[in-house]
């Protein structure tokens, strides 16, 4: 993707440091960097995160990879990386367009400052973004997210549509039934998982699941000058640099799905072998080990084979809002209604994963 041209001001001669009257200034030239660069961030980094993964997942070895690649198609690689990806994207995104509006609107309220005259990149990128998109984002977010964070979507959202309790009716007896009810609801539906954390002494998930709701209310609005200076200042780079932090997992996550398959050995007896199925032809079925290595393994020796979760997928709470387990998001939670978890096969279990 092209980039224009970084465009050099020369130095303000009258000293008063306003950008937008120094010769050359085009406010539509910055917008259109802005809008590159964070079009860029979105469909640039998913691309390079699915090359990426290749390499991972074949252990750095050059011959793997060029037969991961020949065997895993675009679709399945694509599909792969939207259900591990989709939620670490959706993250980044909210917490930019939540942030953006905050430093947008700071800015507009502070005329003069050098915050208004040099506007954020993610106030920048706010406001170059159409509805459509922060609403779909939110909505990834929603389906995505495990359910123990959904409560922090909702401050996002104030703050990324800047609805502040003002601006719901100009009634204050109304706008108090607009806030109270659906915090009285929202907290029917978590106390009892709120008990259950307290009994458990899980205050994290205590404080996950009540306070970002109590604080909604209070997020939107311009922030002071100072405290806008220094989310642009130490924020934005900071969000960034999480998300590099974040995508490892990403990264290391399997492309292929991990099984057990169960062979016929030359002795009479059977051998388990724990991995990756890349592919099965009508000769062999090659098997990306999971301690590292590939396997070909004869057709006619296969006993057996059977799907294993990762350590990822095990629960690490007994906790659940409303038959919700808090770790599932809420397609996992709807799509364990409909298939129930069966139990893990004791293939599974007897070979240790490393």
């Amino acid at each position: 993707m092209s980039t224009l041209p970084e465009q050099r001001h020369p130095p303000d001669p009258a000293g008063t440091g306003d950008v937008e009257a120094r010769p050359g200034y085009d406010p539509a030239d910055r917008r259109a960097r802005a809008s590159q660069s964070f079009w860029t961030l979105v469909v640039g980094v998913p691309a390079i995160f699915s090359v990426l993964r290749l390499g991972v997942e074949a252990g750095g070895e050059l011959q793997t990879t060029l037969l991961l690649v020949a065997n895993v198609g675009p679709v399945n690689l694509v599909a792969a990386l939207f259900t591990t990806a989709a939620r670490l994207v959706s993250t980044g995104l909210v917490v930019i367009f939540a942030l953006g509006a905050v430093l947008s609107v700071s800015a507009d309220h502070a005329p003069g400052r050098r915050v208004a005259r040099r506007r954020p990149l993610f106030a920048r990128w706010s406001e170059m973004t159409p509805t459509w998109l922060v609403m779909a984002t939110f909505a990834v977010a929603l389906a995505t997210w495990k359910i123990l964070y959904l409560p922090l979507l909702v401050p996002a959202l104030v703050a990324a549509f800047q609805v502040s309790p003002g601006r719901l009716h100009e009634h204050p007896a109304v706008r108090t039934v607009l806030v109270v009810v659906p915090l009285a609801a929202y907290g029917w539906l978590v106390l009892p998982t709120l008990a259950d954390a307290a009994g458990q002494h899980e205050y994290l998930v205590v404080a996950l699941l009540a306070v970002p709701p109590l604080l909604a209310p209070f997020v939107a609005g311009p922030v002071p000058v100072l405290v806008a200076r220094t989310l642009a200042v130490t924020a934005q780079p900071a969000v960034l640099a999480l998300l590099v932090w974040a995508a490892v997992p990403v990264l290391t996550t399997p492309i292929l799905p991990l099984t057990v398959t169960t062979v016929r050995t030359d002795g009479g007896g059977t051998e388990d072998i724990r991995g990756h199925v890349i592919t099965v032809d009508d000769v062999d079925t090659v098997i990306l080990q999971e301690r590292g290595g590939v396997r070909y393994v004869p057709v006619d020796t296969v006993k057996s084979q059977v799907l294993c979760p990762s350590e990822g997928e095990l629960p690490r709470h007994r906790l659940r809002v409303r038959d919700f387990h808090v770790e599932d998001s809420l397609l996992e939670g709807l799509g364990r209604r409909v298939r129930p978890v069966t139990r893990i096969d004791a293939a599974c279990r007897a070979i240790p994963p490393g």
